[in-house]
């Protein structure tokens, strides 16, 4: 976890948005321990909970409590964020949660005119300050992860090191571009992260090839391995820094965290 200490606290809050509308590609784990590995770091985390199946929620040990609202709640306005804020098992790292009611949001929310600012404007009332926000999307590319891009700065791309790794990305992008020119003018990417690598497997090598040759330097240099410890990690409702922070997945998560820390310190020189 101390591989991504030592570099210079950034002056304003960055929301990335996680997002791939492809499933099983890393993307809650991404989000949970990137998270975890950026508060290590002396960073104050806030994990946004933007996908029904309530993943990140229960991956970060957060029980399901049917007399809280959530973040359903606050998307309609039918509840305050301090109401929904919740602390993680993590110091440093506090996560807005959701549960399988966040699934009506879009079609309640379809006839809202600002519908696609919705979580932009709760975030915009956060009662404490924070270094990082992430949105952890769902896995399509509905009205949710649509709110997750309006209110980001620029999105984490999580690709799985598997065949057909690149279907669907291009559809990806083309969203990204039509919210930048409808709604969000300063949303980019800020990197894609490689998932789920094999290196007994030569198809991991070439996915990992052929994806630096498509996207070039957005691509980050840390890859995340295939690892049972991350694997079993969410089942015990702790990051796998947390549950085991010297296996291959934590370490690669810190080395993460600190190339995504460095890449902000030369953003913000430039």
């Amino acid at each position: 976890m101390s591989e991504a200490a030592g570099t210079e606290r950034q002056p304003r809050r960055r929301v990335f948005a996680v997002a791939n509308q492809k499933g099983g590609v890393g993307k809650t784990t991404t989000a949970i321990n990137l998270g975890t590995a950026l508060a290590a770091a002396d960073r104050r985390v806030l994990l946004v909970d933007l996908d029904p199946q309530g993943n990140a929620s229960t991956g970060l040990g957060v029980e399901r409590d049917a007399d809280r609202p959530t973040v359903y709640e606050l998307l309609l306005g039918q509840a305050e964020i301090a109401e929904v804020l919740r602390p993680s098992l993590v110091p440093g790292l506090d996560i807005l949660p959701a549960t399988v009611d966040l699934s009506a949001a879009e079609l309640e929310l379809a006839a809202d005119p600002k519908r696609v600012w919705k979580l932009r404007d709760v975030l915009r009332s956060l009662p404490r300050p924070y270094d990082y926000v992430l949105i952890d999307c769902p896995p399509s590319l509905g009205l949710l992860t649509v709110n997750a891009l309006v209110a980001a700065d620029s999105v984490l791309v999580p690709l799985q090191c598997e065949f057909f790794a690149l279907e669907g990305l291009g559809l990806l992008l083309r969203t990204i571009d039509r919210v930048r020119r409808s709604y969000n003018s300063r949303l980019h990417i800020h990197g894609v992260v490689l998932t789920m690598f094999d290196r007994r497997n030569n198809l991991s090598e070439q996915v990992a090839e052929d994806v630096r040759s498509f996207m070039g330097e957005r691509v980050f240099h840390t890859v995340i391995p295939r690892n049972v410890r991350i694997s079993e990690a969410p089942s015990h409702g702790k990051p796998v820094l947390l549950y085991d922070v010297r296996c291959s997945g934590a370490r690669a998560y810190a080395r993460l965290a600190g190339e995504l820390l460095r890449r902000e310190r030369h953003r913000g020189a430039a």
